[in-house]
């Protein structure tokens, strides 16, 4: 098993190879702490991007719960947004790197920062 670090390493790699930029290492590593063992695990460290269900979670646990965000059509479409963009051969996307990037996409980076990162 990989550990912490390690793992983060992989994150920022994903960011800069699919997304063509350098990551922000103290956000990244907020996010993957306050993922915990989740990471860890290789079924709950992935969001599938064909699962509804899935999304649905990401929306209500992370954007709305985490984040505070409002409810509505926009956190789907950055959800969708994100998902399209990690590309559509990645069956599984890095939970860490959705997160990270839906954060940033949302300008909630103190939030994450601040705290003890998602729940």
């Amino acid at each position: 098993m990989a550990n912490r670090e390690e793992l983060i390493r992989k994150y920022a790699a994903d960011i800069k190879e699919k997304f063509g930029e350098n990551p922000d290492m103290e956000l990244l590593t907020k996010v993957a702490i306050g993922l915990g063992p989740a990471i860890y695990n290789l079924d709950a460290s992935k969001v599938s991007g064909r699962d509804f269900r899935e999304l649905e979670r990401v929306k209500n646990s992370f954007l709305i719960k985490k984040l505070g965000l409002n409810d509505g059509p926009e956190l789907m479409d950055a959800i969708n947004n994100v998902i399209e963009n990690y590309g559509g051969s990645e069956r599984n996307k890095h939970r860490v790197v959705v997160y990270y990037l839906l954060t940033k996409y949302f300008n909630k980076e103190e939030i994450i920062k601040r705290g003890t990162g998602p729940r």
